[in-house]
């Protein structure tokens, strides 16, 4: 090849890094290196010159400095055509292609071992400036920092005579860029968790980092993926491993993850159907096959192409229960044993997830919600109300039952799209009435939903997620014959409320707080 050019190759992940810089030096490139890359490529006998060579300055402080130089980032940063008598002057030789992949930030924060101060000198400093440079410089220089690209780099060096196109050097740029400002985020939420931070911050780097392609959207002419962010865990879903069926789809992602958010929060064994992201039947039971059977029988057409998630083990007896189910798109749980694993099998095309062991209780996080030219962010609702915290508003007392039905019945009135409206008893949801404009509607459908299901609401739980603003709601739950009902209060009709309730002979809750969930 007729162009030799300079290429400085520095990476924490060599995967792939010998065969690539061979590749190079084939094509006619000299290699630059620091410190344990270089080592790395003489022992695969590669000629490499020493970053300190180009310096003429040695590493210092412990590897903390050693590319952060004028004979680097001005051989990065030079414009041929502008720069070149200042470049002379000063002896600045023009790097042509940066290889460089950074600290391995957020695999060593992650092990339960590391220290605050193991942390800060895995923070990448030299790594992100050239990078940088190389990409602000890009119409000159290529900035590499995937080692999925040197495949493609290289194909195209071979056909270029040691050049690539523009196009490309501007798309390792944006690349480049990116990898930077994820870094940079992990970074950010590392230092924001370690001291237990909860204020709303004046910017928020989003970092997010592409898990894997949909094959399209919520509908089928919009694109999608799905990406897993640097601020957070991998989330139940998206660290789930799939033991059977296609994959997962957009609206299967978001309703598992509705499905298993709510099951985490409810004790001791419970199961939530989730379709179009709201709960269509829940119940909570000593096993997995009583709370499924439970759970079903709140709405099976409502169930039918649902999504069930079990916060404990799925065993044979509770998969062949669900595989009588006419149709399901997926279940998710913990684990599921070999005689589950082996009943599920007859039915190939359900998507069966195993999410391994979660906490019950999710930590602390903000939540974020795009919306036209900026994001709304909010803490995670993750409160709730316990049994001591209730206020008896009412003038007969609730029964000890009544209020665990109360309590079972609030708590997933805060998984269902507002204006929400759920009937619980003996630890199953008996109707559910969701994402209504009026609430005394959400109050009709789920008593719509009981019936239809053919289950009894006399001496039911009522919960709303949020006051009641008329009486109507209380005379739509009487006429069914509720035994109680939970709501937060606040209304400036809340008298009128109560006495609604003292009429009909209804024991009252109220917990202080709403659960609007829009």
């Amino acid at each position: 090849m007729s162009h030799r050019f300079r290429t400085l190759i520095s990476v924490s992940d060599k995967t792939g890094i010998v065969d690539f810089a061979q590749a190079l030096i084939h094509i006619g490139a000299d290699i630059i290196s620091t410190g344990g890359t270089a080592s790395h490529l003489r022992s695969a006998n590669i000629a490499v010159q020493e970053v300190s060579e180009v310096t003429g300055f040695p590493e210092i402080l412990d590897g903390r400095v050693k590319t952060l130089h004028p004979a680097i980032h001005g051989g990065l940063l030079g414009r041929l055509e502008v720069d070149n008598d200042t470049m002379e002057e000063h002896s600045i030789d023009p790097i042509d292609m940066l290889v460089v992949n950074l600290y391995p930030f957020e695999s060593t924060v992650a092990q339960s071992e590391c220290t605050f101060a193991d942390a800060i000198e895995n923070i990448d400093i030299g790594g992100p400036a050239m990078i940088r440079a190389a990409a602000k410089n890009h119409e000159r220089v290529a900035a590499v920092v995937d080692p999925q690209d040197y495949e493609a780099v290289i194909s195209e060096l071979k056909r270029g005579d040691g050049r690539l196109t523009p196009a490309t050097r501007l798309n390792l740029a944006k690349k480049a860029f990116a990898h930077t400002a994820c870094y940079d985020a992990a970074i950010w939420a590392y230092l924001r968790s370690s001291d237990d931070d909860k204020t709303l911050p004046k910017e928020y780097p989003v970092g997010l980092r592409q898990h894997s392609d949909l094959r399209y959207g919520e509908n089928p002419h919009q694109q999608a993926g799905v990406y897993t962010a640097l601020t957070g865990g991998t989330g139940a879903v998206i660290g789930a491993r799939q033991l059977q069926g296609k994959p997962l789809s957009f609206n299967n992602i978001a309703d598992a993850d509705a499905a298993m958010e709510c099951a985490l929060t409810l004790d001791p064994t419970a199961c939530v159907i989730v379709k179009h992201a709201n709960p269509c039947g829940v119940a909570i039971a000593a096993t997995a096959l009583e709370a499924y059977g439970k759970a079903y029988a709140t709405d099976p057409k409502s169930a039918f192409g649902g999504i069930i998630a079990l916060n404990s083990a799925v065993d044979g007896p509770t998969a062949a229960s669900m595989i009588d189910q006419r149709f399901i798109e997926a279940i998710i749980a913990p684990s599921f044993d070999e005689s589950a694993v082996e009943a599920l099998r007859k039915k190939p095309k359900i998507r069966v997830l195993e999410s391994g062991n979660l906490p019950r209780t999710p930590s602390w996080d903000l939540e974020l919600r795009q919306i036209t030219g900026g994001m709304l962010l909010q803490d995670r609702d993750l409160a709730s109300v316990s049994r001591s915290e209730l206020t008896v508003v009412s003038e007969r007392a609730p029964t000890d039952q009544e209020v665990i039905d109360a309590l079972l019945a609030w708590n997933v009135a805060k998984f269902v799209k507002s204006n929400a409206i759920v009937y619980c008893k003996d630890g199953a949801t008996l109707g559910i009435g969701a994402g209504q404009t009026s609430r005394v509607m959400s109050a009709q459908i789920a008593a719509l939903k009981a019936a239809e299901g053919g289950l009894e609401l006399r001496g039911a739980a009522m919960a709303s997620d949020a006051f009641f603003p008329f009486r109507d709601g209380i005379d739509t739950g009487a006429t069914h014959g509720v035994g109680v009902i939970i709501q937060p209060g606040g209304s400036v009709n809340d008298e009128e409320v109560i006495a609604a309730a003292n009429e009909h002979g209804i024991a009252m809750l109220f917990t202080g707080m709403r659960h609007f969930r829009h």
